[in-house]
C-alpha cells in the first residue's frame, strides 16, 4: 500500500515591491484596482505586489512537499479547481509517480479543450510539491532525481534595467559587469522612446564586445517589424529577440524564426510540450517558465529542445521563489545554457526561504539538498494567507 496524499494547503503570497521590473506608470498607464497595472507599450497586465499561489502537500506519513504556481490574477481560480476536481483525484494516486500523476490529472479535462491557462497552472503547482515530496522520500536533490547527480552552477542572465534614462540603465548594467554578469536582457520598454537601436549602440559601446546583450520585445511587434528591427541591430550582435510577435500567432513566429541572423527565444507562456511541438522549427532557445510547467513539463520541453538542438534557458517571472529555485535545479538537470536572474525580485523574496540558491559573479550556486531545497522560513510564513485546507 503506498502512502497517500492526507492533506492539502493553499496559500496566496503576497509581498510589496520595491522595485517594478518595468518601472513606474508612463503616460497612458494606470492601475487597474488594488493589485494591477495594465502597461501601455503592450496593454498587458502586470502585478503592483508579488504574488503567487503556494501549495503544500502532507502524505501519510507527515512528509511534506511545497510548490508554487502563478497567482497575478484571480488566484482563488487555483484553488477552487483544486478543492473542486484535482486534489481529490490526487489523494487516490500514488504519489511516487509525480510524472503519471501529472498526465492522470490532466487526462480529466482533455477533451473538453482545457490545455492550458489556470488548469495547467495548478497543474504545475501540484507537481512541483509531488516531486518535491518525491524527492525528499528518496533523501536526494531534485537535480538528482532527474539524473544530474550533485550540486553545481548555473549561468545567470541580468533581466532588467530599470531607470528612466539611457545614462541610467548603462550604469546599472556596468555595476552589473562589474560584479560578475556578463549576460544581460533588456524589455523593449527599457528604451528611449522605443529606440532599440540607440539603446543597443549605447549598451554595446559601454559594456563592450564580450558582453551578451538580448532584447525581449514583449510580443509588440508583428512579423515584418521584427525582422526589419533585428536588422538593424545585427550591428551590435544581439545575443538574442525574445516574444517578438503574439504569443499565439505560430505563423509569425515561424517567419521570425527564419528571417532573422541571431537566435529567436520563445516559450515563456507555454504550459506543455504540446506548446512548443508547431514552434520547435522557430525557437533556437526554448525558456520553459517552471510557475507554469512544473517540473514535468519542463523536462518533456528540454528533452524536445535537445532533439531540436536548441539551447534551454529557463524563463523567471515573479514568486515567492519555490517555483524558481525547482527550475534553477531542472535547469542545472538539463545543462541549461543560462537562466534569467530577476534582480528587483529574487534576491529579496529568496530571503523568505530557508535553502535558496544564491546568485553572485554571474552564476546561481546550486545545493545538493533533498527536494527543491527550499521552505517558507518564519518571515515567509508572514507573507503566506491560508485560502484552503482540503
Amino acid at each position: 500500500m503506498f502512502k497517500k496524499i492526507e492533506r492539502i494547503e493553499i496559500f496566496v503570497f503576497e509581498r510589496a515591491r520595491n522595485a517594478s521590473y518595468l518601472g513606474d506608470l508612463g503616460n497612458g498607464e494606470f492601475a487597474l484596482g488594488e493589485h494591477h497595472i495594465v502597461r501601455l507599450f503592450n496593454g498587458t497586465v502586470y502585478p503592483r505586489m508579488d504574488r503567487s499561489v503556494v501549495l503544500r502537500l502532507v502524505d501519510s506519513d507527515g512528509a511534506e512537499g511545497w510548490g508554487e504556481t502563478y497567482g497575478l490574477v484571480a488566484p482563488g481560480i487555483v484553488a477552487e479547481l483544486v478543492r473542486d476536481l484535482l486534489g481529490p483525484y490526487l489523494k487516490m494516486l500514488d504519489p511516487a509517480r509525480p510524472d503519471e500523476i501529472w498526465d492522470k490529472l490532466y487526462e480529466l479535462q482533455r477533451v473538453r479543450g482545457y490545455w492550458g491557462g489556470y488548469l495547467a497552472d495548478t497543474l504545475a503547482a501540484l507537481d512541483i510539491a509531488l516531486w518535491d515530496l518525491y524527492a525528499r522520500s528518496r533523501g536526494e536533490s531534485l537535480q538528482s532525481a532527474l539524473g544530474h547527480s550533485g550540486a553545481g552552477e548555473l549561468p545567470a542572465y541580468v533581466s532588467g534595467l530599470p531607470e528612466s534614462t539611457k545614462a541610467g540603465r548603462l550604469a546599472l548594467a556596468r555595476d552589473w559587469q562589474a560584479r560578475g554578469f556578463d549576460r544581460l536582457k533588456i524589455p523593449v520598454s527599457h528604451t528611449d522612446n522605443g529606440d532599440v537601436a540607440a539603446e543597443f549602440d549605447s549598451l554595446r559601446t559601454g559594456l563592450g564586445e564580450q558582453q551578451h546583450i538580448a532584447l525581449d520585445l514583449h510580443w509588440t511587434c508583428t512579423a515584418d517589424e521584427a525582422i526589419a528591427l533585428a536588422a538593424t541591430l545585427t550591428p551590435h550582435d544581439p545575443w538574442f529577440i525574445e516574444a517578438p510577435v503574439a504569443a499565439e500567432d505560430i505563423d509569425a513566429q515561424l517567419a521570425v524564426g527564419e528571417g532573422i541572423a541571431c537566435p529567436l527565444a520563445l516559450g515563456e507562456e507555454w504550459r506543455t510540450s504540446w506548446d512548443y511541438r508547431p514552434r520547435r522549427r522557430a525557437a533556437k532557445i526554448v525558456q520553459p517558465e517552471m510557475g507554469h510547467t512544473g517540473v514535468t513539463q519542463f523536462m518533456r520541453i528540454a528533452s524536445m529542445a535537445s532533439e531540436q538542438g536548441a539551447a534551454v534557458m529557463p524563463h523567471a517571472t515573479i514568486g515567492l521563489g519555490i517555483f524558481a529555485n525547482a527550475s534553477f535545479r531542472a535547469a542545472l538537470a538539463v545543462g541549461a545554457e543560462a537562466h534569467e536572474f530577476q534582480h528587483t525580485i529574487y534576491p529579496a523574496n529568496a530571503s523568505l526561504l530557508d535553502g535558496a540558491a544564491s546568485c553572485e559573479q554571474g552564476r546561481f550556486a546550486i545545493p545538493d539538498t533533498p527536494g527543491h531545497g527550499v521552505r517558507p522560513n518564519t518571515d515567509g510564513m508572514a507573507h503566506l494567507t491560508p485560502m484552503m485546507t482540503l
